[in-house]
């Protein structure tokens, strides 16, 4: 079925041809609008709840900054605010429900202990709500400098298992045991969702990202599932490429990347390298997403709570949570409110004028949202 639809859907996609503007026609400031309208079904308008977990460190600042944009572009969401904190033993019960009752849940970053202390809410939070796919986007903003163009690339990585099992134990002194754990159900189904994903936004290739030369076992059977279900999607290029060699080719040609299909581990790695070849991780966006659930936050884990300064001072970049909301309202089927907050972000970005100091710049959090606000259409 895909096959016989690919035709009508590409044609449904291309724009028509319009008419060359006249050279006085006002170009500067133009933004683009669809030619074919989005109909809601009846009751679309609703105001949706959505669980907001401001976190740690920056999380306060940037999600305080999400509220106000939201707010003054009148968004249809309202916000369960739950105070969560990366040092508590586990995620509270109320905020599990709060997510499982809304669905959509938007979240700063909480920071996990290295070493010692309690295990990882991140983690806790995507295997209580089997958050199975993490999306991160890494493209080029333009009017950002960045040392590659015409980089965009997708980063869909496994979630659940892998490294992240949290199965280790201490065989004898002096000696630990950790166990990596990847399952054909888990393979399979994460790369079903990185070639629907391709599939459905026109992506034109799939990478799958392993070290099965040497984790013949388990990253073989990432392999075998990866290749299995890129056999359906004729359509769609599939190659495979050894996870040290992928970072290589990262910093070295990374616009030869499309959408990439990861394990748990290579995921976060490869996420974060590709986010500092666009622009860095204060304005890549991200979200979690399973069957039921999808949890929104900054793409890029690195840095995501900050430091005791930058929070001191304020200048917190919140652009990444920004986008990261716009990608929510299309979640929640809210585009035109996703196309207005997007094209508002860039703007800002494009003019150059209110950057935070990880961007260049020298604005604070609340200098940048005041910016996006006014650039709001």
């Amino acid at each position: 079925m895909a096959r016989r639809s690919t035709p009508l859907l590409r044609r449904l996609l291309s724009p028509s041809p319009t008419p060359s503007p006249s050279p006085s026609a006002p170009l500067a400031g133009a933004v683009s609008r669809r030619s074919v309208t989005y109909m809601p079904r009846p009751g679309d308008g609703a105001p949706r709840g959505v669980t907001l977990i401001p976190g740690d460190g920056i999380g306060p600042l940037v999600t305080g900054a999400v509220r106000q944009v939201m707010e003054a572009m009148h968004a249809p969401v309202y916000f369960e605010t739950y105070e969560v904190r990366g040092d508590m033993p586990t995620v509270p019960a109320e905020v599990i429900d709060s997510i499982r009752r809304n669905k959509v849940c938007l979240k700063g970053g909480l920071a996990t202990p290295v070493g010692g202390g309690v295990s990882s809410l991140n983690v806790q939070l995507r295997k209580e709500l089997d958050l199975y796919a993490s999306l991160v986007n890494c493209f080029n903003l333009p009017g950002l400098p960045t040392r590659h163009d015409n980089v965009d690339i997708v980063v869909i990585r496994e979630n659940t298992e892998g490294e992240y099992s949290g199965l280790e134990h201490e065989v004898v002194p002096g000696v630990v045991e950790s166990l990596k754990v990847i399952t054909k159900f888990c393979s399979e189904r994460i790369a079903k969702y990185a070639f629907e994903y391709a599939y459905l936004n026109n992506r034109k290739k799939v990478t799958a990202v392993h070290k099965a030369n040497i984790m013949k076992l388990a990253d073989g059977l990432f392999l075998e599932s990866c290749r299995e279900v890129a056999k359906k999607y004729p359509g769609i290029q599939y190659n495979e490429i050894i996870v040290d060699n992928c970072c290589m080719q990262l910093v070295s040609k990374p616009e030869q990347f499309d959408v990439m299909v990861t394990p748990n581990l290579y995921g976060n790695l490869v996420a974060n390298v590709a986010a500092g070849i666009a622009g860095g991780a204060g304005v890549m966006p991200g979200g979690n997403v399973g069957q039921d659930h999808a949890v929104f936050e900054q793409g890029a884990s690195a840095g995501n709570v900050g430091n005791e300064k930058v929070v001191q001072q304020k200048k917190a970049n919140p652009v990444a949570l920004l986008l990261s909301s716009a990608m929510m309202l299309r979640h929640l089927q809210f585009p035109s409110f996703a196309d207005r907050l997007e094209t508002a972000v860039k703007r800002v970005i494009a003019e150059g004028k209110y950057r935070t100091k990880d961007l260049g710049g020298t604005s604070t959090t609340q200098e940048v949202t005041d910016a996006v606000i006014a650039k709001l259409d």
